[in-house]
């Protein structure tokens, strides 16, 4: 015998695929309890089928802009309750801002969330609903608590008021805190405060079971740690409580080039050796780093801080490079206070005095910390005024261990990656205790690894080595160099399609991670689109009563 909340889940599948294009099932709405608004607008939709990869295309079957955790809840309960009693039933799948390059946030047989903005973005249903959470910023406590679905961006903005900021970054700020405190939030300050997820007092998290739990290091923490790294398998972050510090007023704003990959990469693990320096002007406050392996970027490395104040050309330097060689450019920021401007030059002075670039490569700025920390939204305005930022991302990112960094630099950066590239090659390092072990991401086993970030994008312009079959292939390449090398590179932001690839990537951690996706989403509901544990057979809509 089929039950009432069994026939309310056939119910709103049934209308979901057979409503008509101006009408969403918003009279389903009362009897859910749903405050927010569940749609199957034909945008709503689209939208929610693609992502910034535009690789992959899977339409969901509605739309829920929440208004509060509780719809999230009631809307996965429903779902929860449908699978129990049928061994199967539809996904629900949580989407921030987007920026997924495989189709993670998509979910093909269910009800894409999508987070960011929640209600503040969207009509209201016959008046019903309230936006979610504002965020709350405690300034004894240095915290900040927020929505799953906020932007970083305007995380910044609100407790900037308060002279604040949060500690930790992604270089691109319009993204959902949710959604990089499921991967893990990365960027030039990792090496000191560590990722984005070892950032973080307080969680509230909706679980594959449909409950609200409040976790963090003392409560509930098993599903706290869990959800830290854990790609949206266990549950869908509602709040954060984000660690908050004293925010600086500017940015020194450095890059220099190196022809020599040991040189390079000696001067990187030097600074970031030095965090643990208790006198904070002995080291800089951001180490990053990126390749140059296409003739073309020589002139244009620089082009996002031209300093009229240092107008050294090129050409000075330019014959460090030689046809088919490779370059390395460094990138450091120190941030200060205009009360303390004055020791700045001697400060950054001793540092660079220690390090072996190419002396006439240095180009420098200064700037606010918000336009530093915004610097990829200004680059990503450029490339939609030229049409080049909506194309395919054929991203890979990769954790390569110290010890095997000069085997990939001679094999990827001087080897199969040639002399062509369409985006930027990151590469820095971080120091692997910054990262909490008991969080599900993972990293080498080396105590300092490298990010290496083909940050791509595929062109439709005629040019071969552009295309996103190229792009695809060399990405398998490097792969397949690395794997016959025995380089045991992780993937950041992984994408695997088999079980025994992502049992490979976690490595010891995978029984653990099993044993919490029985523990907290038993259904397979939660990120389907991760493509890591096999969803159940769906319901079968033709049942009847």
């Amino acid at each position: 015998m089929i039950t009432t909340k069994l026939l309310l889940a056939f119910s709103i599948c049934r209308l979901i695929a057979t409503v008509g294009l101006n009408m969403g099932p918003a009279t389903e709405l009362p009897r859910l309890g749903i405050d927010g608004l569940l749609t199957v607008d034909p945008l709503d939709i689209e939208t929610a089928s693609i992502d910034f990869g535009l690789m992959t295309r899977d339409p969901p079957l509605a739309v829920l802009h929440p208004a509060s955790a509780d719809d999230v809840a009631k809307l996965i309960r429903t779902v929860a309750n449908a699978a129990e009693e049928e061994n199967g039933g539809f996904t629900v799948s949580a989407r921030g801002h987007g920026h997924s390059i495989n189709g993670q946030a998509q979910t093909g047989n269910g009800v894409v969330i999508e987070m960011s903005g929640g209600g503040r973005q969207h009509r209201r249903v016959g008046g019903r609903g309230a936006s979610p959470p504002l965020p709350v910023v405690s300034e004894k406590g240095r915290f900040v608590d927020v929505w799953g679905g906020e932007l970083w961006i305007d995380v910044l903005k609100w407790t900037l008021e308060y002279g604040l900021a949060p500690r930790s970054w992604t270089d691109y700020l319009y993204l959902s805190v949710g959604g990089t405190l499921s991967n893990g939030g990365i960027s030039g300050q990792a090496f000191n405060h560590g990722p984005q997820i070892s950032n973080v007092h307080e969680l509230d998290v909706v679980t594959g079971n449909g409950e609200i739990v409040k976790c963090s290091n003392e409560e509930n923490a098993d599903l706290f740690h869990g959800v830290l790294g854990g790609l949206g398998q266990f549950g869908i972050i509602t709040r954060a409580r984000i660690v908050l510090e004293p925010a600086p007023q500017r940015v020194r704003w450095i890059r220099v080039l190196y022809s020599n990959f040991e040189a390079f990469t000696k001067d990187q693990e030097w600074l970031i050796s030095l965090h643990s320096k208790t006198n904070s002007n002995e080291k800089f406050d951001y180490v990053e780093g990126f390749v140059i392996v296409d003739e073309g970027l020589i002139n244009n490395w620089r082009s996002s801080f031209f300093s009229p104040a240092n107008p050294v050309k090129i050409s000075s330097f330019n014959k460090n490079k030689s046809h088919g060689a490779v370059l390395y450019c460094l990138e450091i920021t120190k941030n200060y206070h205009e009360s303390s401007s004055h020791t700045l030059d001697q400060e950054v002075e001793a540092l660079m005095k220690e390090l072996n670039y190419i002396p006439e490569s240095v180009f420098t700025t200064d700037l606010g910390y918000v336009d530093f920390l915004d610097r990829v939204h200004k680059a990503e305005l450029k490339l939609r005024s030229k049409g080049l930022w909506d194309v395919p991302h054929p991203w890979l990112n990769l954790f390569v261990p110290k010890s095997r960094i000069a085997d990939f630099d001679r094999g990827v950066f001087k080897g199969i990656l040639g002399n062509n590239t369409s985006g930027p090659i990151l590469i820095y390092p971080m120091n692997k205790h910054k990262w909490d072990p008991r969080t599900s991401a993972v990293t080498p086993e080396d105590d300092v690894f490298y990010l290496v970030a083909l940050l791509r994008s595929a062109l439709d312009n005629g040019e071969p080595t552009q295309s996103l079959e190229y792009l695809s292939h060399q990405n398998h390449q490097i792969l397949e160099f690395c794997y016959e090398n025995g380089i045991e590179v992780k993937q950041y932001l992984p994408h695997y399609t088999k079980e025994e690839e992502w049992a490979d990537h976690f490595g010891d951690k995978w029984p653990e991670f099993q044993a919490r996706k029985l523990k907290f989403d038993p259904h397979h509901i939660l990120a389907t689109g991760q493509r890591i544990f096999p969803a159940f057979k769906p319901v079968n809509m033709a049942v009847s009563r």
